[in-house]
């Protein structure tokens, strides 16, 4: 088993790091106060080529793994920028990819990969269901030579940045299906002809972090736009959301690295009662347990990349991995205000930014308890914990 990154891979991260340079934290600290979309930073790489690096080379993409995608992510999160502006370009086309039409592949797909077209959206959760996926309501309704769709969706971000939109609703009531994960099926909406069907509220929350409530009023979509099978579609996202949670993996190791990279340069040169605060088993102690806490869900992210790009079973390996690397990047966030003290809350220093955003990935994509559950019944083979 080998460890080391290949010579692309060391590659990717010294240009990526190259490419945050340019965004020192004072651009983070400006778009963070004013609650602003960084559309430069979004814009520098969509040009350099980074978020359509999944997709094949047939179809204008990079053509490279999930671990060189982590890596991106990784390395924008631990320069001490922020990924999550534009992570689902990467990967809300992955239910196209891999279930739709070559005809939808070759339309959507190369001006995906150029940015010319922006898939950032991705709408499942809804006000009443939350995280029970199989009870969502919205409805699209087959009608001629298109569905009209009805419903409501939360929590659906960058719906503002996007010119797409990943739809998951149901084509089959609930209570006519024999079993509850069937009847749903993914459609992509064009944002840009929905017009005033399709009601955007926007949610302010405690980041920089586009997010909205959707209610869609007859929203008309083309049989066209239908992914795959009609019915099918919660199949369909399950290995969407097994991308997504290794990339926001990635991205909690980012923030986890930025922590103890401050912190320990930090505990080294302050001074306090005549030797570096280091010193002291207080300030030392938490941040090398967050070191190793971190280097260890580093492990679970490389196992279960590596699986997804073999298209190997790995929806156990993508939750633990999004488990570890979110509770390991918030313990070394905690590590990090301890050391850094009341200057841990001055904007200034950043960090007080940094700990805020660290605190989603426990929440979201999926609850971290839900992820225990996953594992106790699916993994374990205990019974159902609710």
């Amino acid at each position: 088993m080998d460890f080391e990154l290949t010579a692309l891979q060391q590659q990717i991260r010294q240009e990526i790091r190259e490419l945050c340079a340019k965004f020192p934290p004072e651009y983070w600290r400006a778009a963070d106060e004013a609650r602003r979309y960084p559309q430069e930073f979004v814009q520098a790489l969509t040009d350099a080529g980074w978020l359509g690096v999944l997709i094949p080379e047939q179809y204008g993409g990079a053509g490279l793994g999930m671990l060189e995608a982590g890596l991106i992510l990784e390395e924008i999160n631990r320069s001490g920028s922020n990924a999550a502006p534009c992570h689902a370009q990467m990967y809300t086309m992955g239910s196209l990819l891999r279930h739709g039409s070559e005809e939808q592949k070759r339309r959507y797909l190369p001006a995906i990969a150029s940015g010319g077209l922006r898939l950032q959206a991705f709408a499942v959760t809804e006000p009443d269901a939350g995280s029970d996926t199989t009870r969502i309501s919205t409805f699209a309704r087959r009608q001629d030579d298109r569905y009209v769709v009805r419903g409501r969706k939360i929590f659906t971000s960058r719906v503002q940045h996007s010119d797409l939109l990943m739809l998951l609703a149901r084509t089959t009531p609930l209570a006519e299906v024999a079993k509850k994960t069937q009847g749903l099926s993914v459609f992509l909406v064009d944002l840009r002809t929905a017009g005033d069907r399709l009601h955007v509220r926007p949610i302010r929350t405690m980041i920089n972090h586009e997010t909205s409530e959707l209610r869609f009023d007859d929203v008309e979509v083309p049989l066209d736009n239908l992914i795959g099978e009609e019915g099918e579609g919660f199949r369909y996202i399950l290995s969407g959301m097994n991308a997504e949670r290794i990339l926001i993996a990635s991205e909690c190791l980012g923030d986890g690295f930025y922590f103890i990279d401050r912190a320990s340069r930090y505990a080294g040169e302050r001074v306090v009662f005549g030797r570096p605060i280091g010193q002291n088993q207080g300030i030392q102690f938490p941040i090398a347990k967050a070191y190793m806490a971190v280097e260890a869900a580093r492990l679970m992210r490389n196992k279960a990349a590596t699986l997804f790009d073999r298209g190997a079973p790995c929806g156990a390996e993508a939750n633990m991995a999004k488990y570890l690397a979110s509770e390991a990047s918030f313990e070394a966030a905690n590590a990090a205000m301890t050391t850094f003290g009341g200057y841990g809350l001055a904007v200034e220093y950043d960090v007080e930014r940094k700990f805020r955003e660290s605190r989603l990935p426990l929440v979201a994509p999926v609850s971290n308890p839900l992820v225990l559950s996953y594992v106790g019944q699916h993994v374990l083979g205990m019974p159902r914990s609710f």
